[in-house]
């Protein structure tokens, strides 16, 4: 069989336009993940007009975007966009955890140097936390995790204290997980859970001082630490053994986790 010039040019120009289709689709997606990143929460109408593209092409990439995990409906009702933990998550580990301790470490040393007690730095990846950074107290009793400690964001005061920044449908979806592996564990049920989120976002931390946890015996402050629009993407804890909790200084030591917690979010915003 003979193939002409002709044919092979045709053929070689529909493969080459194909090619520079696919591309642009790429290019769009990426603009519209960007825009909402940047503006969320945001409808498709004003993403459009931001970004040049044609409404119907900015839902398609918004669509393609959802499905991959990346984005989400943040607003129902006006069927507004925003970034999913997923991509908050991955963007503070693309600078480096390296990076982040670096930031952070000053102010965890002096957390734990105003208190005596061990200062934990974690991030939220998706139903877990995740121990990144870690400042020891210098008694001889105290608590210990290792960096790297991966747990529910159910198990810990940090989880609490993140998901009291949370909406209610991320909420639900976190308690719905179950906590096979912590089964010869004391730990609260989800009712128990969910008066407890509340009682944190009416206070501003979490408090653990019961023996209804995954580690009895262990009190803890926590407070979320936030990205630039308000989202949770990690915690500070102060832990030490229960003998040590004194209710009398609860709320002086939770202003300081406050503090702390809140200083760590303007430096990550400005990093």
């Amino acid at each position: 069989m003979r193939i002409e010039e002709g044919d092979k040019d045709a053929s070689g120009q529909d493969k080459r336009s194909a090619g520079v289709r696919s591309m642009n689709s790429v290019l769009s997606t990426l603009r519209v993940f960007e825009e909402v990143a940047l503006r969320q929460p945001i409808g498709v109408s004003e993403l459009s007009r931001v970004t040049h593209i044609p409404k119907s092409s900015a839902q398609r990439c918004l669509v393609t975007l959802q499905q991959a995990g990346w984005l989400r409906v943040v607003d129902p009702e006006h069927a507004r966009w925003g970034v999913t933990m997923k991509a908050l998550t991955l963007g503070l580990r693309g600078a480096g955890e390296q990076d982040l301790r670096e930031v952070a470490g000053p102010v965890i040393k002096r957390l734990a140097a105003e208190t005596d007690e061990t200062v934990q730095l974690g991030l939220r990846d998706g139903e877990d936390y995740v121990i990144v950074a870690r400042e020891d107290s210098t008694h001889v009793v105290r608590v210990f995790l290792d960096i790297g400690t991966r747990l529910p964001l159910q198990a810990t005061s940090a989880g609490v204290a993140i998901m009291a920044r949370l909406g209610a449908a991320d909420i639900d979806q976190l308690l719905r997980r179950e906590l096979e592996e912590f089964a010869e564990f004391p730990m609260p049920d989800s009712d128990e859970l969910r008066q407890e989120i509340a009682r944190t976002a009416e206070r501003g931390y979490a408090l653990n001082i019961s023996s209804s946890w995954y580690r009895p015996h262990v009190s803890s402050i926590a407070a979320a630490v936030t990205n630039p629009v308000g989202q949770p993407i990690a915690a500070l804890t102060l832990s030490m053994p229960e003998i040590r909790y004194d209710s009398a200084r609860e709320k002086d030591l939770a202003q300081l986790v406050i503090a702390a917690a809140d200083e760590i979010s303007r430096l990550i915003s400005s990093a």
